[in-house]
């Protein structure tokens, strides 16, 4: 069965037209960033693009063709604007409308030979493609850095979309497509407009599952971390304990001696960005695969994966002494915080948390009671609490 191009390229300005309205209308909720403004703009153009072409000898070229193709062309180009404002990296609007000008020059070269439907078929399959497979290298991106996994899924839709594009200039170059009436007689080309019409809904829908994953994921990032230390709270760490299982690991409970001093004489800001600055300091000497939490207050734990006693003894000193030159930086502050720290170990056969929690307590107390600003480690002579 031979599908009729012209009514083709009317379904694809229609769901077009329905896909911008809707992501326009979910941009005006205010609940959005600003992708979804320039994602619905982009579609609403390739839907303006796809009418005019559709409407080819029953309006002037100069609208069919020359609008048609160049509206095409800016809103495929605005889709990988809309993504890079997705992942936090927009271009330039300047820049980005100077391309679009550029790169629709060629296509009013082109017309200006009637005949030259090949020609002009294979320059605008030529960008949609580039411009996919832009979108797909974002996507990539978007996968590697924030682990959105339904980008994944957009990369393979974009994928799918260029090698459309691709197969349809290799038609374009070699003549098999275009001809004097674009609109007849290529059974492939119309089957690559069916498809492009079930691929535009599933690109939209995976925009919208990778807004709602990145949500989810910014939820549960807030529930499980500390939003002014961005270290982890009690229920996160409590998320990350199994994992642990029963390997080595030793255990840092830090205390920030004199932070109750410091609120009184400066106010709570000061003692915010000491906290802040304490966060940052641990975050810089602790290895990547290392836990960071806020207990509360001004106490912190640091799980330091398969290191001995010594070695966990030797980081907590680096920790305190990186601390104390940090807080010497801060010249207007009266009252100087330090660190004192309870360090234990746990062997591989012992897996009771709990149990570690309370050998570094009895160490914590015991650097308090020599005079704060100390690391000191529970030894085997001593009992936990």
């Amino acid at each position: 069965m031979l599908l009729d191009l012209r009514t083709i390229y009317f379904i694809v300005a229609v769901s077009c037209f329905v896909l911008g309205v809707l992501q326009l209308a979910a941009y005006a909720t205010g609940r959005f960033e600003r992708w979804p403004l320039w994602w619905g703009l982009s579609n609403l153009l390739v839907g303006v693009g796809s009418f005019l072409v559709a409407l080819r000898n029953l309006v002037p070229t100069s609208v069919s063709i020359d609008g048609g193709n160049i509206v095409t062309i800016a809103g495929y180009m605005l889709m990988f604007f809309a993504v890079r404002v997705f992942s936090g990296r927009a271009l330039d609007q300047r820049t980005f409308w100077l391309a679009i000008l550029l790169i629709s020059v060629p296509v009013v070269l082109i017309v200006s030979d009637r005949s030259a439907v090949s020609a002009r078929l294979l320059y605008v399959s030529v960008i949609c493609c580039l411009c996919d497979l832009a979108v797909a290298r974002e996507a990539i991106s978007i996968v590697r850095r924030e682990r959105l996994y339904s980008a994944a899924l957009l990369v393979g839709l974009y994928a799918c979309t260029a090698a459309i594009f691709a197969v349809r200039s290799i038609l374009a170059a070699t003549g098999e497509i275009g001809g004097p009436d674009p609109f007849g007689g290529s059974a492939i080309h119309s089957w690559m407009a069916v498809s492009a019409v079930a691929f535009i809904m599933l690109r939209s829908m995976a925009m919208v599952l990778m807004a709602a994953e990145r949500s989810r994921n910014q939820l549960t990032e807030l529930a499980h971390h500390d939003p002014l230390t961005g270290a982890l709270n009690r229920g996160g760490l409590a998320q990350h304990l199994p994992a642990l299982g029963s390997q080595p690991v030793s255990l840092l409970i830090i205390d920030i001696d004199h932070f109750k001093q410091l609120n009184d004489r400066h106010g709570h800001a000061a003692g915010d960005d000491i906290l802040r600055l304490f966060a940052s300091v641990s975050r810089g000497i602790m290895r990547s695969g290392d836990l960071l939490a806020r207990q509360g207050g001004d106490e912190f734990l640091a799980v330091l994966k398969n290191v001995s006693l010594e070695e966990a003894m030797a980081i907590a000193e680096r920790i305190r002494l990186a601390f104390a030159a940090a807080v010497m930086q801060r010249p207007d502050l009266a009252v100087f915080p330090t660190l004192s720290i309870g360090v234990a170990a746990r062997a591989e056969s012992d897996g009771d948390f709990e149990r570690l929690t309370q050998k570094a307590d009895e160490a914590l107390y015991r650097s308090k009671r020599e005079g704060r600003n100390r690391v000191e480690a529970f030894g085997e002579n001593q009992q936990a609490a």
